[in-house]
């Protein structure tokens, strides 16, 4: 395997926005790991289309939100790969439609472990990885946010709103931590986007529905989003960090 080549782990990388970022990144040049919790027909797919059109990846299992699963990972990639350049914090859950005065402390828990904690530890294992402080060469960290942290998802998911919220904190305290360390850090906040998300928290018609409230009066797709996350890893973003891009048809 080319040595020249960067190396990106996309988390939550088997389906939806994280496996277009995979196919998009791949063909850029990146060799990808592609992380997946359980779906693993859907990732080893993923990888063998990658490597078809003649890219590289691979596939490694790992829940996020466990500190040894993503130990393990990491450890997995620096000896398939080598060192890690780029970072794409995909993974992430919702739960059924509900109030808040509805949600169990189970619920809860398992939102922000995911969600938030998940993806500060990833981010933490990248920069031990990619800080000049540690050693690195540098590098760049895209977390996939969400519009629901400005709008606060009322009568919905209040705390999948409130996860993404402490995203948008952690991607402006941490991109000032290590920006002296060649380390750039950025999110992404994707409005409505046609995923299998939306029917994994029980709601199948939830694209149909909001699409009206959209400006563009479409959804967007996982495409558009990667494409803003490849944006964001690139040397084309090199004087770009701590900011929070919205891809969200306008609203």
């Amino acid at each position: 395997m080319s040595k020249s080549k960067k190396v990106l782990l996309v988390t939550g990388g088997g389906r939806g926005i994280g496996a277009a970022t995979c196919r998009l990144a791949a063909r850029a040049g990146y060799r990808v790991a592609v992380n997946y919790a359980s779906n693993e027909a859907a990732a080893t797919a993923l990888v063998e289309a990658i490597a078809q059109a003649g890219g590289e990846a691979l596939a490694i299992k790992g829940d996020v939100g466990s500190e040894a699963d993503v130990l393990s990972m990491f450890e997995t990639i620096d000896r398939a790969f080598g060192p890690l350049d780029a970072l794409a914090n995909n993974a992430g859950v919702v739960d059924q439609r509900a109030r808040v005065d509805e949600m169990s402390a189970a619920r809860l828990e398992r939102m922000m472990r995911i969600n938030v904690i998940g993806s500060m530890l990833c981010a933490r294992e990248a920069v031990k990885r990619m800080s000049t402080r540690h050693g690195g060469k540098g590098g760049a960290i895209v977390n996939i946010s969400s519009i629901a942290a400005r709008l606060g998802g009322p009568g919905e998911y209040v705390d999948y709103a409130a996860s993404k919220g402490a995203i948008d904190s952690f991607t402006i305290g941490l991109a000032r931590e290590v920006a002296g360390e060649g380390i750039r850090v950025n999110a992404i906040s994707p409005g409505i986007i046609d995923t299998e998300i939306h029917a994994s928290g029980g709601q199948p018609d939830r694209i149909e529905r909001m699409r009206r409230v959209v400006p563009m009066q479409r959804a967007g797709t996982a495409e558009e989003i990667a494409a803003a996350a490849l944006w964001l890893l690139s040397d084309e973003a090199s004087y770009t960090t701590g900011a929070n891009l919205e891809v969200g048809g306008g609203r």
